[in-house]
């Protein structure tokens, strides 16, 4: 789909890494340039397999990676020269690093006309804001995420995974995509920004907007859905929760004669969705009461041939093992080149025809000389220059 398509991935960590892992799933030429000591990821612990951060692998199929010293001089013009041949940059620095890197986009725009531009930062690129430093939590805490999320009452608390930087991720992605579409038409790149904060802004949707309807702050409600009802998680007999969404007026009867309770479809209480949230708390002791008598499967089985929405709540090992998992092929095993050895990844969650076989994330500079030699013409002798130069790096792994 993106075939022809290259990008250069100056990247680090999660949000922008994540973002050029979607286009490479997208069928695009990803080129992960570097530092010569490699993205910070590489060495995050506390897991790693043979040598690799399974951070670091978790987001970095499919890319090729060229170590450059874009401090050295003769670095950052084998850059522009990548430049030259490229159809985006994407890089994640705090807002003043690109103008002294001479990568912001004036500068590369006028190497390359046609070339688009993707940033992710933190808050913003004036002002106090622009020194900020901004990290997944704080994000979180500051577009309102953190406020949302857990029991109502009590503490705050964090998204289970980087809500934040992935979430900015797939802004990152979906912008760069109508950059370069557009630059196919009109020969001309834009630059495109996120932000950590501002996607998390833009994902409060219906909450955000029902606080400028009505005035009233949104609140954690736990599991428990804040609008619909019942819709939340319920304990059963073997320790093990369920989620049951039977929100709909249709879904409400089918649900009580599932559990074997017919006659709450004509209680007053719950007989229609405004009465449900209204009682939404003698609502969920009823069904609560009658879901703790029977096993999480067993409550799964009933309730779901009666076609009433209802999962198990999985913890990550039995999401991953469950069959829908692997008919979906969300399951990939990958051997590394280097090894040999076998290893689970995930797979591709955007489903099309001729979909790309993505490669094991590369060791640091493994393509260095093969992408200076096939992209920007160089011979041999000059990439050993710039070896000798320590503005490159053309082999070795960055380790823990």
């Amino acid at each position: 789909m993106l075939n022809g398509v290259r990008i250069l991935d100056l990247t680090w960590v999660l949000g922008g890494p994540f973002a050029s892992y979607l286009l490479a799933q997208l069928g695009a030429e990803i080129i992960k340039v570097e530092p010569p000591s490699g993205d910070l990821s590489r060495a995050f612990p506390p897991h790693f397999f043979e040598g690799d951060s399974a951070f670091f692998l978790s987001i970095n199929r499919g890319k090729k990676s060229i170590a450059l010293d874009l401090k050295n001089p003769q670095g950052r013009e084998a850059f522009y020269d990548l430049a030259r041949k490229a159809d985006a940059v994407m890089y994640g620095f705090a807002p003043d690093v690109p103008a002294k890197l001479g990568l912001d986009f004036p500068t590369l725009h006028a190497i390359n006309p046609k070339l688009c531009v993707a940033e992710l930062i933190g808050f913003h690129d004036q002002g106090e804001y622009a020194t900020k430093p901004s990290f997944d939590i704080i994000a979180q805490a500051m577009g309102g995420f953190m406020d949302l999320t857990g029991e109502a009452g009590g503490k705050p608390v964090r998204g289970g995974y980087q809500i934040a930087d992935l979430g900015a991720g797939l802004y990152l992605a979906l912008g760069l995509l109508a950059a370069l579409f557009e630059a196919r038409g009109s020969g001309v790149g834009k630059k495109i920004q996120t932000t950590l904060l501002d996607c998390q802004l833009a994902l409060l949707t219906w909450q955000a907007q029902n606080y400028f309807v009505t005035g009233e702050v949104p609140r954690a409600t736990g599991s428990r859905h804040a609008t619909l009802a019942p819709s939340e998680a319920f304990l059963c007999a073997d320790g093990k929760y369920i989620v049951v969404s039977a929100s709909t007026q249709a879904h409400w009867p089918l649900l009580c004669k599932a559990i074997g309770r017919p006659e709450l479809a004509d209680d007053a209480r719950f007989a229609n969705p405004s009465a449900r949230i209204a009682n939404v708390d003698a609502l969920a002791q009823t069904l609560g009461s009658v879901l703790r008598q029977q096993p999480a499967h067993y409550w799964v089985e009933c309730i779901g041939q009666a076609g009433v929405p209802v999962g198990p709540v999985n913890n990550v090992a039995e999401a991953l093992a469950q069959p829908l998992a692997g008919l979906r092929n969300m399951i990939e095993p990958l051997a590394n080149p280097r090894s040999g050895a076998a290893l689970n990844f995930l797979g591709n969650p955007i489903k099309f025809n001729g979909a790309c076989e993505l490669s094991y994330p590369p060791a640091c500079g493994a393509h260095t000389r093969e992408v200076l030699r096939d992209v920007c013409g160089y011979d041999a002798a000059r990439i050993e220059q710039l070896e000798r130069l320590g503005a490159v790096k053309a082999s070795g792994v960055a380790r823990p």
